[in-house]
């Protein structure tokens, strides 16, 4: 009969013989999973072949064909030639007096019109318009986005108004005054500015003057006199003056004879010639 030596012994023997019943930190004994087995990586690779002779052959022909047959639509073909002309901005000008202006050329390839010279054209026949966007509108028409010049002054001739923008530019007349707009009056021929600055610098002067000043009091000038260069007059309505002077400091001014205007109600004179000085009289 074996003795609990003998058992013991037997019994070690047994667990040394069996793999799975060894005393290792990740064993059954121990109450850890076993380590997680690795199975090897499998990368498939795709063999890159370059296309061969007759493959190139292939892809150049094929876009020779689709690079043939763009040309073809955008010059041969009728999908994309013009057919409307479309006028936009305008506010004394109409619509159709911009197209008929452009004289774009209708039916033609869409692609091959010529904006630049588009816009060069309206700009000579039109002198009104001050800027032109000339833009294709796929696949049939042509826009024109118009900005036309505004009057700041108007100058009278043989009877009709000149209209001057805020650049100095004479670009309308016409027959009847527009309201709000005053109106240049040139003393200046026996001033010495005339000849040192010319007619066009003082014209410029008048323009420079009546943008300074503000939309409050630019309502009520009627007419701005131009003596010299550094002798400027505005009329206002209700037989009120202003002597400006030149046209230096005209922001500075402006500010001047609004807070005059409002403080002296009933002044008929204003002298503002010298901003840091002004002089107010009722008579």
């Amino acid at each position: 009969m074996a003795g609990p030596t003998t058992a013991r012994r037997g019994g070690e023997r047994g667990r040394e013989n069996r793999p799975d019943q060894k005393d290792s930190p990740s064993g059954p004994l121990s109450g850890k999973p076993p380590p997680a087995r690795r199975f090897p990586r499998v990368r498939l690779r795709i063999p890159f072949r370059a296309p061969g002779r007759r493959g190139l052959i292939i892809i150049l022909a094929l876009a020779l064909l689709l690079g043939a047959f763009g040309v073809w639509a955008l010059y041969g073909s009728n999908w994309l030639r013009l057919e409307r002309v479309r006028a936009t901005g305008t506010k004394v000008l109409t619509p159709g007096e911009v197209a008929a202006a452009a004289r774009a050329p209708m039916h033609a390839p869409l692609v091959s019109v010529d904006t630049d010279a588009l816009a060069r054209r309206l700009r000579a026949r039109l002198p009104r318009i001050k800027r032109v966007e000339v833009v294709r509108s796929w696949p049939h028409t042509i826009g024109l986005k118009v900005t036309e010049r505004t009057p700041e002054l108007l100058m009278r001739s043989g009877g009709k108004f000149v209209e001057v923008d805020a650049e100095g530019v004479r670009f309308a007349t016409a027959a009847v005054a527009p309201k709000g707009v005053p109106l240049l009056e040139m003393t200046a021929s026996d001033s010495p500015s005339l000849h040192r600055f010319g007619f066009d610098r003082l014209r410029r002067e008048a323009v420079r003057v009546a943008g300074d000043l503000p939309e409050a009091v630019h309502k009520d000038v009627r007419k701005i006199r131009v003596r010299s260069y550094d002798s400027v007059v505005l009329e206002l309505t209700g037989g009120r003056t202003v002597v400006w002077g030149s046209g230096e400091q005209g922001p500075e001014k402006a500010k001047v004879l609004t807070a005059l205007l409002k403080a002296a109600r009933d002044a008929r004179h204003f002298d503002i010639s010298v901003p840091s000085a002004p002089a107010v009289s009722a008579s």
